[in-house]
């Protein structure tokens, strides 16, 4: 076999692979789609549960204060929701902020346990000891750069009076039309929520956590012993914990809240090397798990498998093709007799490859696009342009992946600068 003969077999069966392992999520595009046209439930009068809102911060007094306005402003008894605000390692007026704005602060100072994680697992054992008179029946988790819709809590009631232990949500943006990195990130959390939550939601499956805009039972932390997850993405780790041990993850679409994206490359950068970076953790500790309720059968199967789907990351896979490519292209190019022939057309099927990855990414992008329009707030050419752009934001995925694996990474915190009020993102 000669070597172009082995790089178009190999070709076809990294993209058989991917099929393989990612055609269900085009099913759940179809079913995402069609559970679309379903009219979302209207509110209805369910009993109003008693909720402990938990925000960790950390320097970040230039937006805390429009987020607990946000959740001051809700349509839903005042006398049912509680702020508390762990302002952690910050050096600026966080505290202060939060405290003058109408929450529980706390301070807390430890340069070894870093991350938001143990942010967390402090608030919640502040709670328990010193308010546990109030009986909080769960836990709604933010960051201090969200934004909530007037009737989130209400939504997010409704499913947990249905008996959901953790709940998850719409995630937007506060900053989609800034550039085209900001835009990036909106629209996969648009995508995830809506082509992968939604639908898992319409095939009865546990959906997955993002990183803030969920609620959690009291009692699940409570049998947890507290928030015991200090990955450097604790929020995946959270979502295949639960899941493994049997726990549905609901998702409530109507419940919409906004974040602010990272809009340089130097930000966007250190977050993804973090998240790339906290995925392999998590296969390390999980991945035998994950498998482990797969071919047992499990009445959970599909989830563990679709979680292994989710964390596998998917851009180091398609990196391997292109080192092969480059590998033998260095190769031939060495070779005085042929080498510029053959470097011509292994750079030809290396386009092509690229131009059905692009294409597949477009697609998602645009349907999501589309489908979202209304909850997009941009101009109308920004959200088309970056439908286009998008494919390269997925792309940068590829050296981020791959450094990841040989560097250490420690969790930094990312600077939020947008201090919207709700009325502002509209």
């Amino acid at each position: 076999m000669t070597i172009l003969a082995f790089l178009k077999e190999f070709n076809f069966l990294m993209f058989l692979l991917f099929a393989l392992m990612y055609s269900y999520q085009i099913f759940y595009m179809v079913v995402a789609l069609k559970a679309k046209k379903n009219k979302s439930p209207k509110m209805q009068n369910v009993h109003s549960h008693k909720y402990a809102v938990i925000i960790a911060a950390r320097n970040e007094e230039l937006v805390i204060g429009q987020l607990i306005k946000s959740i001051k402003n809700q349509n839903y008894p005042r006398e049912l929701i509680d702020i508390f605000v762990v302002a952690d390692n910050c050096t600026d007026d966080t505290a202060r902020v939060a405290a003058k704005a109408g929450s529980v602060v706390r301070e807390r100072f430890n340069k070894v346990q870093v991350g938001k994680g143990y942010a967390l697992n402090y608030m919640m054992n502040i709670i328990s000891n010193e308010y546990s008179s109030r009986k909080y029946e769960g836990y709604f988790i933010f960051d201090a750069d969200n934004l909530l819709e007037e009737n989130y809590i209400a939504e997010m009631n409704m499913m947990f009076h249905q008996g959901y232990r953790v709940i998850t949500s719409y995630r937007n943006s506060k900053n989609y039309d800034q550039n085209w990195i900001s835009a990036g990130y909106g629209l996969w959390f648009m995508h995830e929520a809506e082509y992968l939550n939604l639908p898992r939601m319409a095939l009865n499956l546990s959906c997955s956590i993002s990183g803030t805009g969920f609620l959690v039972h009291a009692n699940l932390i409570k049998e947890n012993g507290g928030w015991t997850h200090h990955l450097l993405t604790e929020d995946i780790e959270f979502s295949v914990s639960q899941i493994i041990n049997g726990e549905k993850i609901g998702y409530c679409r109507n419940a919409i809240f906004y974040d602010e994206q990272p809009e340089t490359w130097i930000k966007s950068w250190h977050q993804r090397l973090r998240w790339a970076r906290g995925f392999y953790q998590v296969i390390v500790k999980y991945g035998k798990d994950l498998v482990g309720g797969i071919l047992k059968g499990k009445s959970n199967w599909f989830s563990c498998y679709d979680m292994i789907m989710t964390i596998m990351p998917a851009m180091l896979v398609s990196s391997i093709s292109f080192f092969i490519y480059g590998l033998f292209s260095l190769g031939i190019f060495l070779d005085v007799v042929d080498g510029a022939k053959n470097i011509q057309l292994i750079y030809t099927d290396m386009v092509k490859s690229i131009g059905w990855y692009y294409g597949l990414l477009f697609i998602i992008g645009f349907i999501t696009t589309i489908t979202e329009w209304k909850k997009i707030h941009s101009s109308w050419w920004k959200k088309l342009a970056y439908t286009i752009t998008f494919p390269l934001f997925m792309f940068t995925y590829i050296p981020i992946s791959i450094v990841a694996l040989f560097i250490n990474v420690e969790w930094k915190p990312i600077t939020h600068t947008v201090a919207k009020s709700l009325d502002d993102v509209r």
